[in-house]
């Protein structure tokens, strides 16, 4: 299915048909703030398994990163962060950025691995936020890029994308043209102090 989108006048039928493909286990491909990306029902162990097949990995190697509707759904799948970190996370959520984070406990039982982090985003394009809280929990989700391309590059036109996935995902979302930039990665586990581990759509100065 192809949904046209308006993210200043969202066709709330339209997220509530995403959110149903989502809760039976279908992948969908929708905008962000930062590029177009590919993502599931992080509830929904099957679904996991096909966005890792999607991205030709195995589950308990793939690194993808989580979209949130807000901080209390973050928290709930991260461990409690200190003062600074928190105060970071302020200042730049929502936003074109992804923390990563020292992960809850029930993040390894959802990915078959012992994944001790997790990359966290809160986005403000008001169409995913609109999925997510009505999806109830977080969405699982990669950055969808043309594998194509002799460099890496991003999907920027949602008709392009319809050409290439129309037979492999459940749902793709036209909510305009997409960023050429993907998030700011900031790490705020692996160091005592957070890290840009790759700049990119969100500016920020640590």
């Amino acid at each position: 299915m192809f949904f046209e989108i308006n993210p200043n006048n969202i066709d709330l039928r339209l997220v509530d048909d995403t959110v149903q493909v989502l809760k039976k286990g279908g992948l969908i491909i929708f905008p962000t703030d930062s590029v177009y990306a590919i993502g599931c029902d992080l509830s929904n162990k099957k679904a996991l398994h096909q966005l890792a097949k999607f991205k030709g990995e195995r589950l308990n190697k793939v690194h993808f990163s989580i979209i949130c509707k807000d901080f209390t759904e973050l928290s709930t799948h991260t461990k409690q962060l200190d003062k600074p970190t928190f105060k970071l996370i302020k200042q730049c959520l929502p936003g074109p950025y992804t923390f990563i984070l020292r992960a809850s406990s029930n993040i390894p039982k959802l990915f078959d691995s012992n994944k001790k982090e997790i990359g966290v985003r809160i986005t403000d394009n008001l169409i995913t936020q609109a999925i997510v809280e009505s999806l109830g929990n977080p969405i699982a989700s990669a950055s969808l890029h043309d594998d194509d391309a002799p460099i890496l590059e991003y999907f920027t036109d949602p008709y392009h994308i319809f050409e290439n996935y129309e037979n492999k995902v459940g749902v793709i979302i036209d909510g305009g043209r997409g960023k050429i930039e993907p998030s700011t990665v900031i790490d705020c586990f692996t160091h005592k102090e957070a890290r840009i581990v790759r700049q990119g759509a969100g500016k920020i100065n640590l």
